[in-house]
Formats: structure tokens, sequence, C-alpha cells
């Protein structure tokens, strides 16, 4: 099997699987229940909260561990709002977020918020000028993605919260979900104050998550209970699912160091060979993050290539995971202004460590064959 539809999910590492399968086994005990069983289980949740901190240089008490980043961009988005409302109801994001951020926008229209959705270049990033333009004195929050999953387009997150930072009453939340491990971001140095991570991205587990929230944030939470994790996020921890996530952290923190170069090479090849099929647009621009690339085939519906690929235990996908059973028009390309024929056919290809340069040269072929056998059936 060649997978290549890791913006979706990874594989789980085997690692990663172990320590999940070992805390399982041997510290099931509850880390709020007063015995020494329970006693010990809280230890390992510290004990993998200083460890998450450490290799994201931030204070322990500053990470949330949550189910993924749908929940981890909720918390953050609703809990600023619902906590500073009385500041103002202004929130700021972009046309090209990820659906947990703009579901989560849209729905607090409904309680008497604005929100201004910022447009993007054909690149698929922000105007700072824009951004500029945009914020009022009753903005209390931004909300931008590092990486977007479609496209893989970088944002100007420094800039960002560089401009954020000098407005004492707005927070700045960025949704890292795509970036962790693939472009580095350095929490402290780029004035964010709220940032999601998700496990399944980095070959960790499904239902695993971490929300980054600066001491000085304070955010309504979403549940309400026992008073865990800062009494934002109350329910027993899932400790085996968060030793993993911080075990999944630490290996592609490593990858990213060691192995960076080795996925630009893949993406570059794939970028290269796919400009030379007539009849194929490229839609990731040329600065993007390493593991992704979006193409599109006018004139042939993405599922046709996709089912082809997949007869041949290939796996590649057309937009989001999110929202790729929903309308076949992708509205991260027609917000990058692409016409009709581009953004209702396009298709995306992701990387992970794990691939080869061998199976990027499999798929390129099967990839063109399926093109060539599509057209010749036209005819």
């Amino acid at each position: 099997m060649i997978y290549l539809d890791n913006s979706a999910t990874t594989k789980p590492d085997p690692a990663v699987l172990e320590s999940f399968n070992q805390v399982s086994r041997q510290y099931y005990g509850n880390p709020s229940s007063i015995h020494q069983f329970g006693g010990t289980a809280e230890k390992l949740l510290i004990t993998a909260k200083k460890q998450a901190a450490e290799i994201l240089q931030v204070e322990k008490e500053e990470l949330i561990f949550t189910s993924g980043g749908t929940e981890g961009n909720n918390m953050a988005i609703k809990g600023v709002a619902l906590e500073h409302q009385n500041r103002g109801k202004h929130i700021i994001t972009s046309e090209i977020e990820h659906p947990s951020v703009f579901e989560a926008c849209e729905s607090l229209k409904k309680l008497g918020f604005e929100i201004t959705y910022l447009p993007v270049n054909d690149k698929g990033v922000i105007s700072i000028s824009d951004l500029k333009a945009a914020i009022r004195d009753d903005t209390i929050l931004i909300s931008i993605m590092h990486v977007n999953n479609e496209i893989g387009s970088i944002q100007p997150i420094e800039e960002i919260g560089a401009i954020a930072g000098n407005y004492p009453k707005l927070f700045f939340h960025v949704d890292d979900v795509q970036g962790l491990g693939k472009v580095p971001l350095d929490l402290k140095k780029s004035g964010i104050d709220l940032c999601t991570y998700s496990g399944h991205k980095i070959h960790g587990l499904k239902g695993t998550g971490m929300l980054y929230v600066n001491k000085r944030t304070k955010l309504f939470p979403l549940f309400h209970g026992g008073s865990q994790e800062s009494a934002l996020r109350s329910g027993t921890e899932n400790l085996a699912g968060i030793v993993a996530m911080v075990k999944a952290l630490r290996l592609i923190k490593e990858k990213e160091k060691n192995e960076i170069a080795k996925m630009y090479e893949m993406q570059q090849f794939i970028m290269n060979e796919v400009k030379a099929i007539d009849g194929v647009n490229m839609n990731t621009p040329e600065e993007a993050a390493p593991h992704i690339v979006n193409i599109s085939v006018p004139g042939i519906k993405p599922e046709v290539i996709i089912h082809m690929l997949g007869e041949q235990n290939i796996f590649i996908s057309t937009k989001s995971a999110c929202s790729s059973k929903l309308k076949d028009e992708s509205k991260v390309l027609a917000a990058c202004g692409f016409q009709a024929d581009r953004t209702t056919s396009a298709l995306r290809i992701s990387l992970s460590y794990d691939n080869t340069m061998e199976e990027i040269k499999t798929f390129i072929g099967a990839l063109k064959s399926a093109i060539s056998e599509f057209k010749k059936a036209l005819e």
C-alpha cells in the first residue's frame, strides 16, 4: 500500500501504540483518586505534561490536553468569545480556515458576535494590510491557521502576532494542526495566545490533542465538572491517550529536525512531475509546507482518479477529510480565486516522513496512467 492521505490522518507509530497499551494495562487508575494507585497515575500525567512543555518550550500549566483539533479550536474560539464578550463581540479569521474554526465562528453569530473573514491571494495567504484594516475597538480575537490543510499555504504568523501584540484586549489563536512537526513555530516568539494541536496528524492516536493557552489568557470552559486540566476541561483524563500524544510529539519533532529535507525533496519531485502533465494545474504555492501537494485535473471528477488509484492500493484524497463528503467545490480553492473547473477537480497528495521516493515514483506513474486512460476513454 502507498498511503498519501496523511493530512487526513496518519498511521500510528508502533512506539505510540505501545505506550498507549502499557499505560492502559498498568496505570489505569483515575489521576484524581486519592489512593496510591491514583497518585501514580497523577504523577504520570504531570510527567507527560512536563515533557510536552519542554518540547514546545512553554510552561506545563499552559497546556490543556484535549480530544483533538476540533475540540481545541472550539475551546479556544468559544472560550475567548464567552469569557471576554464584555470587551467586544468582533472576531477576525480567514476564508480558508478548517471547518472547526469556520463553524465555531458561525455559531457565535447567534450570540450576537460579528465575524470578519479575511480574503486570501492566489497563493492562499492573507494580506497583512487587510488584517490591520479589519481590527476594531471591539475586536477580541484573531484566529488564523498556520498551514492550510488543503493546499499547504503558510500564513505569516509572526507578523500577525506582532500586530495582535499592539492591542492588549485582543487574543491571537493559531490552528497549528497541519504545521506541527513540519513547519517550525515558536510559540513564545510569535505572539500566540492560544494554539491547537492534534495527535492523529503526527502518528499519534485519534481522540488525542492539546491546546496551548498562555498564562495571561482566561477562557470560559466548554465543559464544567470536576475541574481537571486547570478547570478548562473537566472530565477524567485520558491518561493513556495523553502519554501517547506526548510520545508522538517527541518523535515527530525528532523527524522534523532530521528528515525535513527528505520530505521537501519528495514534494518537489511530485510538483515537477505534475507540472509536466498536460492539462493538470498546480494549486499548491512554491513556498508551502513540505507535506502537501494540491493539483486539479479539469474535466475529470476527483473521485474517478481516487478510485482508479485506490484499485492499485494507492490512496490520495480530494479536500479536507472533514468536508470531502460535502458539495464538490473546494472552498479553499474558490477563496484563492480559481475558476470552477479547478475548484471542483482538486486532488490532495499529503506526505509523511514514512513515505519513500520509490513510492512517490510509483504514484506518479499510476497518476499519469489514470489520467491518460480516462482521456482515451473519452475519445
